[in-house]
């Protein structure tokens, strides 16, 4: 997107079907407290090449609210360096279960979810976070084949790693508020250490 402080139009967006987005990780010698796993990068999240940026997802203002960041981030223009840096010093990760981009995650195939899912094994054996929190319970159900799958702490945990599912902060998941998304980030937060008992 040529500028980014500009709401990109439906075409513009379109240009980033299918274009990635890298992980946001810790550098070397960082540690990962908290992987937070979206389903798959949307339009403005690939146009500006930061997770959960769409102006109506809730993910920010959630952590925010929950305490499980600092100071306010507004990604819809695409997340600053300074941003990035805060993020992974307090130990916190971002992924994808699926890497490309889409304008809804239900263009998703079941076998794409399933593939996703061994990459973030991957993923996760090798960046070995404390916790890992999966934001969508239906995703989930889909690239692990747990179909009995409830929102909260996983019994048999991942790679290593305790997990969570949490809802979806998109803004088409309406049952949920900033301040739901924010009880629910709290837990897997508290579990990784970065939020007092």
């Amino acid at each position: 997107m040529a500028d980014t402080r500009s709401t990109p139009t439906r075409a513009e967006l379109e240009s980033f079907r299918d274009a990635e987005v890298p992980d946001l990780l810790p550098e070397r010698g960082q540690v990962l407290r908290l992987l937070f796993v979206g389903i798959n990068p949307g339009l403005w999240t690939a146009a500006t090449q930061t997770h959960f940026a769409h102006p109506g997802n809730r993910f920010y203002p959630a952590l925010l609210r929950a305490g499980i960041i600092e100071r306010r981030i507004d990604p819809s223009a695409g997340m600053t360096d300074e941003d990035r840096s805060d993020l992974r010093a307090r130990g916190i990760g971002v992924t994808n279960i699926v890497r490309r981009a889409t304008a809804r995650a239900d263009e998703l195939t079941p076998a794409e979810l399933r593939e996703g899912g061994e990459r973030l094994r991957a993923t996760v054996r090798g960046a070995r976070p404390t916790v890992v929190a999966v934001a969508g319970i239906t995703a989930y159900r889909s690239a692990f084949g747990a179909r009995s799958a409830r929102v909260g702490e996983q019994a048999e945990g991942f790679e290593g790693a305790r997990l969570w599912v949490v809802p979806n902060p998109s803004g088409l998941n309406a049952h949920e508020t900033v301040q739901s998304l924010a009880l629910a980030y709290a837990e897997p937060a508290r579990a990784a250490g970065l939020l007092d008992d």
